[in-house]
């Protein structure tokens, strides 16, 4: 992080095709020199800490693509690098941000960017909702194992509900632009009350592929995302 402007700082930026939540693990395999490079100067850094958004339209590989401007903020737990110079990362999102301004490309994606603080007030009947979701959250990946979708995943929610409702986004069977719908809720009560309505549809539609029978694994489930 080079320059601050106001209460924005200047951020390495890795532009994915899907949505990285706060709690989520994100594994990345790093080959493009200029993501390489990235790699290299945020290891450097105390905090070791880059920007992911979603691509809104375009390629991961190349750039010329549109990016979301609210993203999420990824540490790095581990990295290691391979013989000829490509990296395998573990990071884990921390918290939202949003994209102030997009600077240059050059030596890699960078941007001006300030946390995205929302209200974290729960309803007083949010523990309740969040074990309701929790067993709705359950019944989805039961049901999209049971359709040879996906293996099966033991969910178990956080008793900090403010990160329970993204935790159940991460686990849900949710498609990249719902998530990038979690990511942009200004409270956490506006997030909670979509993740109960996106589990809720996704039940729906897991249901009725189980009436219709199994499917052959080629079709993307989570289309309506």
């Amino acid at each position: 992080m080079s320059g601050t402007v106001g209460d924005a700082v200047e951020v390495p930026m890795f532009p994915l095709g899907s949505v990285l939540l706060p709690g989520m693990i994100l594994p990345l395999h790093v080959f493009e020199d200029r993501y390489r490079r990235l790699v290299e100067v945020v290891l450097d850094l105390d905090e070791p800490e880059f920007g992911v958004v979603l691509i809104e339209r375009g390629s991961e590989v190349g750039g010329g693509d549109i990016r979301a401007m609210i993203g999420c903020a990824a540490r790095v737990l581990s990295a290691a690098r391979t013989d000829d110079g490509r990296w395998a990362i573990v990071t884990v999102g921390t918290r939202p941000v949003r994209v102030r301004e997009w600077l240059p490309d050059d030596p890699f994606p960078r941007a001006l960017v300030e946390d995205l603080v929302d209200d974290p007030t729960l309803p007083d009947d949010s523990a309740e909702r969040i074990g309701s979701l929790t067993v709705r959250v359950r019944r989805c990946l039961a049901m999209a194992s049971e359709l040879g979708l996906s293996g099966a995943v033991e969910v178990e929610l956080s008793d900090d509900p403010v990160l329970a409702t993204y935790q159940a986004a991460v686990l849900a069977p949710l498609g990249s632009l719902d998530r990038q719908r979690v990511l942009s809720s200004p409270s956490a009560t506006d997030r909670l009350v979509l993740v109960e309505d996106l589990v809720t549809e996704q039940l729906e539609l897991l249901e009725g592929r189980l009436r219709l029978g199994p499917v052959d694994g080629t079709e993307d489930p989570w289309s309506t995302g």
